[in-house]
């Protein structure tokens, strides 16, 4: 029994962003007089950038500020990724299998769409995904299933019909509120991290489509 689509995040799923984004966000905070660490930078890596913001630089940052910032951060981070981001080892040989099979697929990401989009150009993987879900077209970003139940729509299948490869805990979250199948991936996280998932691989080489269905919501 195959899925009716598969559904990747993109950032430590797809592609290896961490390097830019961390150093997209050093840039950040040096403009803001600020030291952000590595290890900083991993406590939040995977959240919507508003909400770092307002943890990092200001709880009380009119709106207009905080998308300001954050479109600054993007914009340094699209300076960088051109050089640094990389493609997590299979993660386009898989896509274009499940593609070549058949199976929809889509992205489901808290990434704005430029990001996303500069990705897909870099590997020439825009085909291959018939629906993208980015960080502006939800209201909630993960753990709140928005994301993922609006992928399954724009695919037009049922959300019990979807597996969903994230590789942090608050992905795999979102997965398992939508009533989806939760793969998780540990390029980000080690194993423990992810006790909610339905299934733990440590290399996309592991995911098998076939084996996965049926499975206990």
């Amino acid at each position: 029994m195959l899925p009716q689509a598969v559904i990747f995040d993109m950032d430590g799923v797809i592609v290896d962003t961490a390097d830019a984004h961390c150093a997209s966000w050093q840039q950040l905070g040096r403009e803001f007089g600020m030291t952000i660490t590595r290890e900083e930078f991993l406590t939040t890596f995977g959240r919507p950038s508003d909400e770092i913001i307002r943890q990092r630089f200001g709880a009380d940052l009119p709106d207009l500020e905080v998308r300001r910032l954050a479109d600054r951060k993007e914009a340094c981070f699209r300076e960088l990724a051109r050089d640094q981001v990389k493609l997590i080892p299979y993660a386009d040989t898989l896509i274009k299998s499940l593609f070549a099979s058949g199976i929809p697929l889509a992205i489901g990401s808290s990434a704005p769409k430029k990001n996303i989009e500069l990705t897909l150009e870099l590997f020439d993987l825009g085909k291959c995904f018939r629906a993208i879900v980015h960080g502006h077209d939800v209201a909630r970003g993960k753990p709140d299933p928005q994301v993922f139940l609006l992928a399954a729509e724009r695919l037009g299948v049922e959300p019990k019909g979807c597996v969903v490869i994230e590789d942090a805990p608050a992905g795999i979250a979102a997965a398992r509120s939508a009533g989806m199948l939760a793969v998780a991936l540990t390029t980000s996280h080690p194993a423990t991290a992810f006790n909610a998932a339905h299934h733990v691989i440590d290399s996309l080489t592991a995911f098998h489509v076939e084996q996965l269905f049926p499975f206990d919501a």
